[in-house]
């Protein structure tokens, strides 16, 4: 498989450790609350950060895909982004809305226990940053 086009570049070590941070913060979180508090929540937690980690590759993706775009038009005077990256981007967020909406109504998994879940990505991304200040790359 071909290395994407953010791969050799420095910030791809940062991108992994958003991505694994984000499962780690979730599930964690998903298993302190499945103890100490209620079940349903900590599934909540735990399937709003596996819908957020899931986001967060898709948001790579798309981007990886507009870096490809963008490079294979250097030297155009008005590049053009292609309609399907607009149409995956929106599809992206309809995608997990359903996802979020069909566990609540089925499964009864508590909704803020799922947006709670979701805000693991930031979480991830906070301590990424902060690792990444305390320890700069040489």
């Amino acid at each position: 498989m071909a290395p994407s086009p953010t791969e050799s570049a420095p910030a791809a070590v940062t991108e992994r450790r958003i991505s694994w941070l984000t499962l780690l913060i979730g599930f964690v979180g998903a298993i302190s609350i499945a103890i100490f508090r209620d079940r349903l929540w900590g599934a909540g937690l735990a399937i709003g950060a596996a819908l957020a980690w899931l986001n967060f590759r898709w948001l790579r993706r798309g981007l990886d895909a507009l870096v490809v775009a963008s490079t294979a038009q250097v030297g155009k005077e008005k590049p053009a982004v292609p309609l399907l990256s607009y149409f995956a981007m929106l599809f992206r967020y309809g995608l997990i809305a359903l996802a979020v909406y069909v566990i609540f109504v089925y499964l009864r998994v508590p909704l803020v226990s799922m947006v709670v879940g979701l805000c693991a990505l930031g979480a991830a991304t906070i301590a990424a940053s902060v690792y990444e200040i305390l320890h700069p790359a040489d």
